[in-house]
């Protein structure tokens, strides 16, 4: 009997530590991912882009290969290259994470410079000729996948860096937790904003009261509006985040006057205001500041990427 209950106490201690390491990691992911908001933002208005103009019934299906896509990237892809990174080479993280704000920043540029200067894509004008939905669809998925990888990249080296565990399986544990839960909180949102319309659809035919067929036609006005201003924050957002990284990736490498004059430029912005508003104005000052810098660098990029690189690439692929 003395036996039993020594070996129940030594599981009960068990269960304890575990329960003490779940506490720790759920704490510290939530303290990781908090740090992660600026690019979570930037995922979760980008990607309701790639479902406009697929037939209602194929948004769901779409948006959930995506968000597989995405645990895949984080958890089986990024997560193992974050942890040999972080323990065998952490000088690369602060390289790496420039190079993919500095996508983002081309991302983000491109778009407004197809929006000022309209061009036509080849391989879009072979997609409309061809008119095949389930081709057209697959490269949607695909690049969207390939977005979300720079995206999640990002996500999870900014995690790693927050975290504070005392070993690699910690590390491991917290990295999957932040993972999961910010594709959740992504794709989840992303789904209910492209049903919205729907949703209205069915309240304007289908609601019993006039309040609630009013608020379903309001909902299917107001969707175009609301997915062309995501599009806007999505695209802000990519400038905003990448020129951030970039920024202080040179203050990492010792470059740092740049950033230096930004937060001192902010900092006199946000104190031409009364008290209250000192420390959001000094905020939006900042986020602006990277911003203008982000589009400034894409736009540099745009001929690199679009005349060097891409050729490069297509040149190696067909060999």
């Amino acid at each position: 009997m003395s036996g039993l209950l020594a070996l129940l106490d030594d599981v009960a201690g068990i269960a304890k530590v575990a329960a003490t390491s779940v506490d720790d990691v759920v704490a510290a992911a939530g303290k990781a991912g908090a740090k992660t908001a600026g690019v979570i933002i930037d995922d979760a208005a980008v990607t309701p882009k790639y479902v406009q103009g697929f037939a209602p019934a194929r948004e769901l299906p779409i948006i959930w290969r995506i968000a597989r896509g995405s645990v895949f990237n984080k958890i089986i892809l990024l997560l193992p290259v974050a942890l040999l990174l972080a323990n065998f080479a952490p000088w690369l993280i602060t390289p790496l994470l420039m190079l993919g704000g500095s996508y983002l920043c081309f991302e983000g540029a491109e778009k407004i410079f197809h929006v000022l200067f309209p061009h036509g894509s080849h391989v879009i004008e072979e997609d409309m000729k061809n008119r095949d939905p389930g081709h057209l669809e697959e490269q949607k998925v695909k690049g969207a996948i390939k977005t979300d990888f720079i995206l999640s990249a990002e996500i999870m080296t900014i995690a790693l860096a927050a975290i504070e565990a005392p070993n690699l399986w910690m590390q491991a544990a917290t990295l999957a937790v932040v993972g999961i839960g910010v594709t959740v909180a992504v794709y989840g949102s992303v789904a209910l904003i492209v049903k919205m319309d729907d949703a209205g659809l069915y309240l304007a035919q289908n609601a019993p009261t006039p309040i609630g067929r009013g608020l379903g036609r309001g909902l299917v006005k107001a969707m175009p509006g609301v997915m062309k201003t995501l599009s806007i924050v999505g695209t802000a957002a990519m400038l905003w985040v990448g020129g951030s990284i970039v920024i202080h990736g040179m203050e990492v490498l010792g470059f740092g006057w740049l950033g230096h004059h930004i937060h001192d430029w902010a900092y006199a912005i946000g104190h031409t205001v009364s008290d209250q508003w000192v420390g959001a104005v000094e905020w939006v000052s900042k986020a602006t500041m990277d911003g203008v810098f982000g589009l400034a660098w894409g736009l540099v990029l745009i001929p690199v990427a679009t005349r060097i690189i891409a050729p490069l690439l297509s040149k190696n692929a067909k060999h």
